[in-house]
């Protein structure tokens, strides 16, 4: 795939038809890696994030679930962004331009950050709000409520999109290079761009801090539940509750889950600058040889592999809620046997589901009342 390496003097994009073919050519498996991997992730997240909202968004489940609305729309938006990178991975992993054009390219970047800050924003509210149920339940009336969890999910949305405007600015179609690049205006100034600062706080504020932020929560949450469990205070909501546990074990995970992958991510990501580009007019000989090229392509390779696989958190959320949630089994046994029609599975669930409603945060008046309780009303 190389192309006149014998002219010492060419410069490497000359060469090459685009960064996609350098790094075919140079550092192999991170496209390699990028074509494998989250195909993987999008049939995962394609069937278990549509089946996760409609669960958490179903009437049984957020009536008195405040967490279940920032579950659901977690979901959503975590579908939205595997579509997205759908597109981005067939744009640029195997060459279909499908957002290479005048007003397209601004707009993709835009919404194709939305749902990456929104995704991290819905478990630090979940999160914030789980610690206050168990931190200080007195407050709980107050502040876990379903009406508050849908308007704090929409101020997210609308703080997602504003962070994320700034990526119409930033991107624009170049017709001199046919690709959709970074707009010159706002990489002025190198390492000081406009660019370069605005992607390096945010993305440190955003997949940075606030998982740290999550995990200071989750920290407290778990110190509350080792000091109270020392009393019989557990053992006489567990007599009321017997899903406590369970429901804060589910939450917990999916936080959990975040900070490793999202972390993991944004550290090998702002290691970037530990790696500079070397001579683009060196031949491509000299380029494999070079210490300061093989650097870079080696880092290259490692980050791809890891971004690639922490990309897992947008898709694996619903096994996580299956091998945690007990009511959400059933109710994705109730939904594939479809809502009891099919006779040898019907009597399986209905035994257990007819009359359960449940809560992992709701305001039913108890200390601490994440609750799986009966209701006749709720009765199908």
């Amino acid at each position: 795939m190389a192309n006149n390496t014998s002219e010492p003097l060419s410069h490497l994009m000359m060469r090459y038809p685009s960064r996609t073919a350098i790094l075919e050519e140079f550092s192999p498996v991170g496209p390699m890696a990028e074509r494998i991997v989250p195909p993987f992730w999008y049939f995962i997240g394609f069937i278990g994030n549509p089946i996760s909202a409609t669960i958490w968004l179903g009437q049984r489940m957020r009536r008195n679930n405040s967490s279940a609305i920032y579950l659901g729309a977690l979901s959503i938006s975590d579908m939205l962004f595997l579509f997205l990178h759908l597109l981005h991975i067939l744009h640029v992993a195997w060459g279909h331009d499908l957002y290479n054009a005048p007003t397209s390219c601004e707009i993709y970047h835009f919404l194709f950050y939305v749902p990456q800050y929104l995704s991290t924003f819905l478990v630090l509210g979940f999160t914030a709000e789980r610690y206050v149920a168990v931190c200080h339940p007195f407050m709980k009336e107050k502040w876990c409520t379903v009406r508050r969890a849908i308007v704090i999910v929409f101020i997210l949305i609308v703080f997602s999109m504003a962070l994320a405007s700034a990526q119409a600015y930033i991107w624009t179609y170049s017709e001199h290079e046919g690709t959709c690049n970074i707009r010159p205006e706002a990489a002025e100034g190198n390492a000081w761009s406009f660019w370069n600062i605005w992607s390096w706080a945010t993305d440190v504020f955003a997949f940075g801090l606030v998982p740290l932020v999550v995990l200071v929560f989750n920290i407290l949450v778990l110190r509350e539940i080792f000091k109270i469990s020392r009393n019989d205070l557990v053992k006489r909501q567990q007599s009321r509750s017997g899903n406590s546990t369970a429901s804060t074990f589910t939450l917990l995970a999916v936080s959990f889950y975040l900070i490793v992958t999202q972390v993991s991510a944004t550290l090998v990501g702002c290691l970037q600058q530990a790696f500079p580009n070397g001579n683009p007019l060196m031949t491509d000989e000299e380029i494999r040889n070079d210490s300061t090229w093989s650097n870079l392509f080696t880092y290259l390779e490692v980050r791809k592999v890891i971004e690639v696989i922490c990309l897992s958190h947008y898709a694996c959320y619903f096994f996580i809620y299956c091998l945690t949630g007990k009511h959400f089994r059933k109710e994705v046994m109730f939904l594939l046997t479809f809502h009891g029609r099919l006779p040898f599975l019907t009597a399986l669930v209905s035994k257990r589901r007819g009359k359960e409603r449940y809560s992992m945060v709701s305001t039913n008046g108890g200390l601490m009342s994440e609750t799986y309780t009966t209701n006749a009303s709720t009765a199908i």
